[in-house]
């Protein structure tokens, strides 16, 4: 499957990965080992010795330094094999790991797959989880057997939620009839919705003055490649603008496993009882069993149907609530062929006249 691969995707939540264990998981069809050096660093290599291509995952560490369990030859954190016991121990030229550039950003730790040099400011700024209480903020990872396209269809059409999701995020119907205000640039799409509901979302309700009235509500939701959503969203009464809503900060990225499996990283900051452990525990389990029994099952089901990803070669019926999905399902498309485009350039020989 062709993947955009000159930019950063979240690997692991930055928790995943301790001090001394090994980590390894695998993204966009590519085995990653994931560790971090006795500073804290943390370094991605090719999960792979290039010897008998035993998982150097199942090695163990010298150091800083990977050995393999299969012959014992041992690479540093560049992926350069600095020791062989075997023979006179000649260290050949082709005994190297590939290293993959790995940055810890916003409570992630995100990693370039491309061939180009990696580029800090290609990774959008997700600052806003850094801010504030520590126990206002919650993450959570999913595996996903389904195309991470398909995931970010999902989050893009929040129309979903009035058919899909219980009483929790309930938006009692408001949203189907709608056709969200869109707005594009260059590397981004943006949808968003604003609506009245009674009684407000079960998430925000019992922080508002009055829980069972009437409230005003809005999501704004923006796509950056290669697969992040940021989603806002909040709720308000009375004369108070929706810049003074009780709401939440979110972050949805998906990372490719394979062509029909997916990486789903989840974060969420609230700005309202932003103290209390306890209820944040709380929310990102609720959270995460959203994901897991009302949008899960129903993504990968769509997955089993089609039986490929080529979504618009399937003729889809497309409404007004496929505005923003199809969008970035065409603008990722573009980026993707100008990388492959940009990659064919590097390789065509060169002509000299004469």
């Amino acid at each position: 499957m062709s993947y955009l691969k000159n930019a950063w995707y979240v690997a692991a939540l930055a928790n995943e990965v301790d001090a001394t264990e090994f980590f390894h998981r695998k993204i966009l069809d590519t085995s990653i080992l994931i560790y971090r050096k006795e500073d804290g660093q943390a370094v991605a290599l090719h999960d792979r010795c290039p010897h008998r291509f035993a998982p150097l995952h199942l090695g163990k560490r010298l150091g800083d330094d990977v050995v393999c369990l299969y012959h014992a030859l041992r690479f540093d954190c560049s992926g350069k094999c600095t020791h062989n016991p075997h023979g006179q121990g000649h260290i050949p030229k082709a005994a190297q790991v590939k290293s993959f550039p790995l940055v810890e950003r916003f409570g992630f730790l995100w990693i370039w797959m491309g061939d180009e040099a990696a580029d800090l400011d290609m990774l959008p700024d997700f600052g806003e989880l850094e801010t504030g209480h520590p126990n206002s903020v919650g993450y959570t990872y999913m595996h996903m057997n389904a195309n991470y396209e398909l995931i970010i269809d999902n989050v893009m059409d929040l129309s979903h939620i009035d058919h899909v999701h219980g009483e929790i995020i309930t938006t009692r119907g408001q949203l189907s009839p709608q056709v969200p205000q869109i707005k594009e640039k260059e590397k981004a799409i943006s949808a968003r919705w604003e609506w009245k509901q009674t009684p407000a979302m079960m998430i925000f309700a019992n922080f508002l003055p009055e829980p069972k009235e009437e409230a005003r509500h809005y999501f704004d939701i923006t796509w950056t490649p290669p697969a992040n959503i940021q989603l806002s969203v909040g709720a308000v009464q009375g004369d108070k603008s929706l810049d003074e809503c009780i709401g939440q900060y979110d972050l949805h990225t998906t990372t490719p496993e394979t062509e029909n499996s997916t990486h789903y990283f989840f974060a969420t900051r609230r700005n309202h009882n932003v103290e209390d452990a306890e209820y944040n525990a709380m929310k990102i389990k609720a959270m995460h069993e959203a994901f897991i029994t009302e949008d899960g099952p129903i993504i990968q089901a769509v997955q089993d149907e089609m039986g490929t990803n080529d979504f618009f070669g399937l003729n889809p019926v497309l409404m007004s609530n496929d505005v923003a999905p199809v969008k970035v399902r065409r603008l990722l498309k573009k980026l993707i062929d100008e990388e492959a485009t940009r990659k064919d350039d590097t390789r065509a020989p060169r002509v000299v006249n004469g």
